[in-house]
């Protein structure tokens, strides 16, 4: 055992790892989880993992049981009727709830029981929506109910002098609630409505914020039932019955709310957060007496006890479940649950809670101690907690963004993509949850529009905009967490945002070739594309890196060859190899005129590929629209001439004494890891069509131009890699790891580019087309510029 666990074993062994359970941590991962291995999953928040012996269980019980529609009066269907029954009781039991006083309804997620409450609540122009500024868009869309019933909605705040973030008295006094503008779209009463004096209205808050971890006390379902008034101080439309609805889906996998104690309306679940088996199901438990206040319009098969169809009647059930679970219940889900439960209850939800908490604490401790040289502070932490004062009430949430040593942040995009290269999944972004985001992150209304305007969508890249992050970096813990989990996660953080930067054969190219304005001679002059259209990367289509070429310019020949197909492809390369006119395709903001083949030369490569695909070669091409400006590191896109099928510039120029160094680098991590298998790198890895060798590593970064023999080309600046690097042929297979790009990223990142080799733009003076001098040869001096 390393010093790190025993340091960590001393302040938290006591609620570790499940010391009074059947097993431990460490046989629990051994057993269960043996995919894990060489992962460290941390995203629980989104999903949680099912283990092997509840999966073994599921078959085991589909297998030798036979379930029936349960709408039916057969045996089988009688049988599942009481596996669908003790379901509930299980759901009911996890919340502390009495059969008596509560139902559960199963629903085909946690969304739509969300969306039953919204269209089932008794609006009216006198209710009232209000919510937590936390919480996620599902609940947020029930507001759409409310407003177009003329209701108001609105979000608020909630602060309790002391404690930053939560509530954690079961008094009233304490409480403060700052509500943010009300929304409302139709001040008029709908037509027949008269006023009450008295309307339903419904409050919705987490009891666990999915992107924070911040646990709200449940103190607030009987605050706001019964002292709503003197909380909500203000206009009158405060007035009425409040009605109380917890979106516990994050929250139930650890802290599920005990509703003997804290009896609130309306309750939602979400099962695969809870044990990661089934998908698609989820759960409302309601109170008895609130379920008689929604109102239902649609009706379905097991819904109703009669129907005529052709005449307005229709009786429905009485049985709340039957009433609002349209349809056939998704029955061999629900008869799954049960094993998941008893996972749960064999190691026990305290002990999972406890568990769990120590692993989030350890994680925020150690990043909140993170330092740049300069001593300015690495992480900033999101949460109801104060500089390092951290608060009780959280969940096994950490959620994050870095900064540089300049102050400035580092996009949570490039976090997500190295972790991802180092093997650990956590997740980016909003988390469906927009009020705690801007929140947290302090963006206020106009941020936000700005942003939108600016082309920001939920999941895409723009994690800075205007310097200020667009969402977060979010880590969670489940139940089968380690310490080595969240050791290497920090560990991660360290060596790629904090570390000092690292101190510390021959290739068989063509002897000569020539080359243009447009680049080599036929390079990049082919693309294949689908079917339906869609053009063929070797990202979407690692296949494609078994394909090998040559060209015979003397008898003007290509020759494809694949492992895949026995014969070697022979393509003319003149222009009578082709099958058919030219068309227009628009690529990456250029248009190309392409010419395609006979079916001959589709069906070898659609052979190679084990799709179907056609082949296509570029006659000419126009770029028509600006995508950038030279100037920033890795954003240098050329657009000044006339390019084939590349997406950044003509030529790409790799020096073998930078590959060489990295090569070193590769052979010290495998040393010190003492795993995997030594890795020598060729240049052809990065797929130059430019090879030097003479200089110091990575001298051509401070290029800006250079010669070879009489022709000027000018540097674009780095080239960004991707995971393209980390695919390799061998032995016929194509192979997918985490290097050489890991590494790379450990030494050669510069504002979220990971950068390698340079880009050129030949400067030919002359019209676009081929010189008769302009020949590149194996040998040719090279002499760079650094004016």
């Amino acid at each position: 055992m390393n010093t790190d666990k025993e340091a960590f074993l001393r302040e938290f062994g006591n609620d570790y790892g499940y010391p009074s359970a059947p097993f431990n941590i460490d046989q629990i991962r051994a057993s269960q989880f043996k995919r894990l291995d060489g992962l460290v999953y941390l995203d629980h928040a989104g999903s949680t993992l099912y283990s092997e012996s509840q999966m073994e269980a599921v078959l085991n019980d589909l297998t030798t049981s036979v379930y029936g529609n349960p709408h039916s009066q057969s045996d089988t269907s009688l049988a599942t009727c009481d596996i669908v029954r003790e379901a509930r009781q299980q759901v009911l039991d996890h919340c502390n709830a009495s059969p008596k006083d509560y139902k559960c309804i199963f629903t085909s997620g946690a969304t739509a029981a969300l969306k039953l409450v919204g269209e089932a609540f008794p609006w009216s122009s006198e209710s009232n929506f209000m919510y937590t500024m936390e919480n996620h868009n599902s609940v947020l869309g029930i507001r759409e109910y409310a407003l177009d019933r003329g209701a108001s909605a609105f979000a608020i705040d909630i602060e309790e002098a002391g404690h930053h973030g939560g509530v954690s008295r079961n008094t009233s006094s304490s409480i403060k609630v700052s509500p943010r503008p009300i929304q409302r779209r139709n001040q008029a009463r709908f037509p027949g409505e008269a006023p009450t004096g008295y309307a339903h209205n419904l409050f919705a808050f987490p009891s666990e914020c999915n992107f924070s971890g911040v646990r709200f006390s449940l103190d607030l379902v009987k605050i706001i039932k019964e002292d709503a008034e003197r909380i909500l101080t203000g206009p009158p439309f405060y007035k009425g019955c409040w009605m109380v609805l917890i979106d516990a889906a994050k929250g139930c996998a650890t802290k599920p709310p005990d509703l003997s104690k804290y009896p609130a309306d309306f309750v939602v679940i979400s099962f695969y957060k809870l044990f990661g088996y089934p998908t698609g199901l989820g759960a409302l438990i309601v109170r008895s007496e609130a379920a008689k206040l929604l109102k239902k319009t649609y009706f379905s098969g097991g819904t109703v006890a009669a129907s005529i169809a052709d005449i307005d009647f229709v009786k429905r059930r009485n049985d709340i479940e039957e009433l609002f679970e349209d349809g056939t219940a998704s029955f061999l889900s629900i008869a799954s649950i049960r094993h998941g439960f008893k996972l749960l209850n064999t190691i026990t939800i305290s002990a999972i809670s406890r568990h769990t908490s120590l692993l989030s604490t350890y994680v925020r401790k150690q990043l909140l101690a993170l330092r740049h040289d300069n001593g300015s502070g690495v992480c900033m932490l999101y949460g109801g907690f104060s500089s390092e004062k951290l608060c009780n009430e959280m969940g096994p949430i950490v959620t994050f963004n870095l900064k540089r040593p300049d102050g400035s942040w580092f996009g949570y995009r490039e976090v997500e993509k190295l972790a991802s290269l180092s093997r650990i999944q956590l997740r980016t972004g909003c988390f469906c949850n927009p009020g705690a985001c801007a929140k947290y992150l302090g963006l206020s209304h106009s941020d936000l529009l700005s942003n939108i305007e600016a082309g920001h969508v939920c999941w895409d890249d723009n994690d800075i905009i205007h310097g200020k992050p667009t969402g977060a970096v979010r880590v969670s813990f489940g139940y089968m967490s380690t310490f080595e989990d969240a050791k290497k996660f920090i560990d991660f953080i360290v060596s790629s945002f904090v570390s000092v930067p690292y101190q510390s054969g021959q290739v068989h190219l063509p002897r000569s070739i020539p080359y243009s304005s447009e680049g080599l001679l036929h390079d990049r002059e082919w693309i294949l594309k689908s079917l339906t259209g869609e053009i063929l990367t070797q990202k979407k289509v690692p296949e494609m890196h078994l394909i090998t070429t040559f060209i015979d310019l003397s008898q003007g020949i290509l020759f494809v060859e694949s492992p895949r197909c026995k014969r070697k492809l022979r393509i003319n390369l003149k222009s009578d190899s082709y099958c058919g006119g030219k068309e227009a395709m628009d690529l990456q903001a250029q248009r190309y005129e392409v010419q395609g083949y006979h079916n001959e030369v589709n069906i070898w490569f659609s052979n190679a590929l084990a799709r179907p695909c056609t082949l296509l070669r570029c006659s000419s091409s126009q770029y028509y629209s600006c995508l950038g400006k030279r100037g920033s590191v890795g954003m240098c896109r050329d657009v000044e001439t006339r390019l084939n099928f590349v997406n950044e510039a003509q030529f790409l120029l790799i020096s073998e004494e930078s590959v060489s160094d990295l090569n070193s680098r590769l052979r010290s991590n495998v040393q010190k890891s003492s795993t995997g298998p030594q890795i020598q790198l060729n240049p052809l890895r990065f797929r130059p069509n430019l090879v030097i060798s003479g200089g110091e590593p990575y001298h051509e970064d401070g290029w800006l131009s250079l010669k070879i023999g009489n022709k000027c080309f000018t540097s674009l600046g780095g080239c960004n890699r991707c995971q393209m690097i980390n695919l390799d042929n061998q032995a016929g297979q194509v192979q997918k790891s985490t290097e050489p790009l890991a590494t790379l990223a450990s030494y050669r990142r510069i504002k979220g580019k990971i950068l390698f080799g340079i880009l050129l733009r030949y400067e030919n003076d002359n019209e676009v087309g081929q010189e008769a001098d302009s020949w590149l040869q194996v040998g040719q001096e090279v002499d760079p510029n650094f004016d």
